[in-house]
Parts: structure tokens; C-alpha cells; sequence
């Protein structure tokens, strides 16, 4: 695991574009296709523009899957991440592929299983991630778990989560925001050759320590990145203001 810490979220983005960029390019000689996973949420915004405005991508020869996705969400609904990656994604860059996780379908386990299929039968080159306010990878809320080799789940979300989408202006209320979300396992998540996990903002500085310094426990999900060698973090001076140690 590689630390990366910027001025600013702008560097950031612009750095970690840059990383990603060259691990899809190199997917696409090496292989003739790049598979990628794609985060969403406020901390992925300059990231993801930076990326889709970087040339020399041939785009065409990439297939997208999606982290997670609220259950019972409609896709028009502005907080739904479908809705998210299209405008973000697809409809900037038009990608060979792009799976969706379609949780408002009626049977959001059979739902799990299918999109699961989808990914296990790819080795996915790079994953895009980031870290919750309470610690979470994907939508998988502490205590995570951190054994199923299930591609995809149905989670429970809690209030710490529930309540940074309300903060992040995406619900006007926590009683807007649905109680459960299909989520992309750790375990999944965990095979991905590369992972990069971007994550600006003051409000993530705790989980940032918690995930970075902490031993790896269920308790603090994405402290499983400890784990994976080529996970690159990428944080502004915000995010990393509460580590002891600075790179």
C-alpha cells in the first residue's frame, strides 16, 4: 500500500487520473481490455472528470462495474449512483461495457447473483474506491465482513452512513435514505490487480487514521486495504491531517 498526500483536491485528482490512466492504457496492450470498477459519491467528482477528460484512452475497449446501489432506488431519483455514473461516465466517455447494478429490481438477491456472475468471470485491472465517514469500503458498514466470497450482497446501511448522504447533500433527511444497499463484497473488491482509493475532506480524516494506522479489523473495513500491494491511496492535507506519520 502506497500513501499519496496533495495540497489540494484538484492535485489529487489530477494524480490520481493519472495513475489510473496508465494502468487501463497498459490492461488495453497487454490484454486488448481494460475492467474496471467505479466508485461514486462527492469524493470521486474531480476525479472522475480529470479521468474522463485524460486522451489517449480507447475507451471502446473498457468494461465498467458498479460498486454499489441502494435498494429500491430508482435510477431518475438524484441520489441514485446509476444515475451518477451515467452522467459521469458514460455519457462522457460512451465505454465498451458498463454493468449496473439494478437494486430496484424486484428480487435484489437474485439481482446479487447476477451482476456477481457478471464480474467473476473478468479480472478486474483497477478498482476505484473511496472511504465512508464511519470506515466503510463500498457500502460494506462496519463490522464488515470480511469472508464471503460472494461477488455481491444485500447490506444493512447504518446511521453513520446513512446520515453522510444526507450530509453530502444527496437526501434532504435520513428518512429519506434507504436502510439497505447492494454492495461489491471486500472480498471482491480485494481481487482487483490495482486499487486506488481517493479520498479528500476534513470529514474523512478520522476514517482515514482509523483504516490507515489501525490494525485491520471488521471494524474498520477499509483498513483491509492494509492487505492489498498495489492499493495507491490518494489524499489531500485535509484528509490526512490525523496521521502520525506523513509521505
Amino acid at each position: 500500500m502506497k500513501v499519496n498526500i496533495f495540497e489540494s483536491r484538484q492535485e489529487l485528482a489530477t494524480a490520481a487520473a493519472t495513475n489510473a490512466a496508465e494502468i487501463i492504457r497498459q490492461a488495453i496492450t497487454d490484454r486488448g481490455h481494460a475492467y474496471i470498477i467505479a466508485a461514486t459519491g462527492a469524493s470521486q467528482f474531480e476525479f472522475l472528470s480529470a479521468l474522463t477528460q485524460t486522451p489517449g484512452i480507447e475507451w471502446r475497449d473498457t468494461t465498467f462495474f458498479h460498486l454499489d446501489e441502494y435498494v429500491g432506488l430508482p435510477e431518475t431519483h438524484a441520489a441514485s449512483f446509476r444515475r451518477y455514473l451515467r452522467e459521469r461516465i458514460v455519457d462522457q466517455i460512451q465505454p465498451g461495457e458498463f454493468h449496473f447494478i439494478e437494486a430496484d429490481a424486484s428480487d435484489p438477491e437474485a439481482e446479487c447473483r447476477r451482476v456477481g456472475k457478471l464480474i467473476a468471470e473478468n479480472t478486474i485491472d483497477v478498482a476505484f474506491v473511496g472511504i465512508g465517514e464511519n470506515g466503510h469500503l463500498a457500502f460494506n458498514d462496519p463490522p464488515a465482513d470480511f469472508d464471503t466470497q460472494s461477488p455481491y450482497l444485500v447490506v444493512n446501511l447504518d446511521e453513520a452512513c446513512r446520515q453522510q448522504q444526507v450530509g453530502e447533500g444527496w437526501f434532504a433527511s435520513i428518512a429519506e435514505v434507504p436502510k439497505q444497499a447492494i454492495s461489491m463484497s471486500i472480498q471482491q473488491i480485494m481481487k482487483s490487480t490495482h486499487i486506488l482509493c481517493i479520498v479528500p475532506d476534513q470529514r474523512k480524516a478520522k476514517a482515514v487514521r482509523d483504516s490507515l494506522e489501525s490494525q485491520v479489523s471488521p471494524m474498520h473495513p477499509a483498513s483491509i486495504l492494509q492487505r492489498h500491494e498495489r492499493t495507491s491511496i490518494y489524499l489531500d492535507k485535509e484528509s490526512a491531517s490525523l496521521l502520525t506519520v506523513r509521505t
